[in-house]
């Protein structure tokens, strides 16, 4: 009898926070979901003529426990079969709460401790779209991740598959916007 109690208060702590986790939303005034990318959005280099800025970004609904954000940005179509890491940025404080438009170490200022990883485009900060010439349109989710750490061991060198693990394994929840673009 006492396992089955500890196995239901097991399943009701899972639900509620199931349920925690589907309140926990991303939204954007710059990027919507199903839309295309604005050419704000859009990498500056390999063939692509765009602002090559991270968009504004806010998320409301953490769940309890949430002690860090993260932002991934990733391509699943990119070619190859392994998809593209535009954007990894971590150890975002869990008092901040959105991210202004050009956030990223190449245009602006990162929240304090915040930590951006390396791009498929083996560069730090955020990396637009620019899928190839003729693809059909490439889908990008810009997720935010609600972590059960207060800070993640990521530099700057690490890339986005590395990132995403360790994120995996600390995620309470997330949420996310999929946009995208084609050329």
């Amino acid at each position: 009898m006492r396992s089955i109690t500890r196995l239901s208060l097991v399943l009701l702590l899972a639900l509620s926070r199931v349920a925690h986790a589907d309140s926990f939303k991303l939204v954007s005034d710059d990027i919507h979901e199903g839309q295309r990318l604005h050419n704000e959005q859009v990498y500056q280099g390999f063939g692509c003529h765009g602002g090559n800025l991270s968009p504004a970004l806010s998320w409301q609904g953490a769940p309890e426990g949430t002690k860090s954000f993260a932002v991934t940005v990733f391509d699943p179509d990119a070619p190859g079969g392994h998809g593209w890491w535009h954007w990894t940025l971590v150890n975002i404080p869990s008092t901040v709460n959105h991210l202004a438009k050009g956030v990223s170490k190449q245009r602006g200022t990162l929240p304090s401790g915040a930590v951006e990883g390396k791009t498929d485009f083996e560069q730090t900060g955020f990396g637009g779209a620019c899928p190839p010439v003729g693809d059909k349109p490439h889908r990008y989710q810009f997720t935010v991740w609600a972590l059960q750490k207060t800070t993640i061991d990521i530099h700057e060198h690490n890339d986005g598959a590395s990132v995403n693990k360790v994120l995996e394994a600390n995620a309470i929840a997330k949420a996310s916007i999929t946009a995208i673009y084609g050329r």
